[in-house]
């Protein structure tokens, strides 16, 4: 991980690379991308824990919350295209 502590919702602009999966944190959601190969070496072995520090934070912020069932939609507005 980054030399940085990783808080999970804790701002908008955090991100942990483990391999080429890039795990960013918002404040509402955290968004995974890529991909990481979890090989049967040391290499893979790393990732794998670096994986388990992650969600396991991310599962302790989670259940230390109040929760919804779910979030509602973020608005949608149009903007007028700066191309035209």
């Amino acid at each position: 991980m980054s030399a940085r502590k990783f808080v999970p919702y804790a701002n908008e602009s955090d991100v942990v690379h483990v391999g080429h999966l890039m795990v960013e944190n918002r404040l509402d959601r955290i968004t995974l991308s890529g991909d990481v190969d979890l090989t049967a070496d040391q290499a893979g072995l790393a990732y794998a824990k670096q994986l388990q520090q992650l969600l396991a934070a991310i599962v302790a912020t989670l259940e230390g919350q109040e929760l919804p069932a779910s979030l509602p939609k973020p608005p949608v507005r149009t903007v007028a295209n700066p191309f035209e």
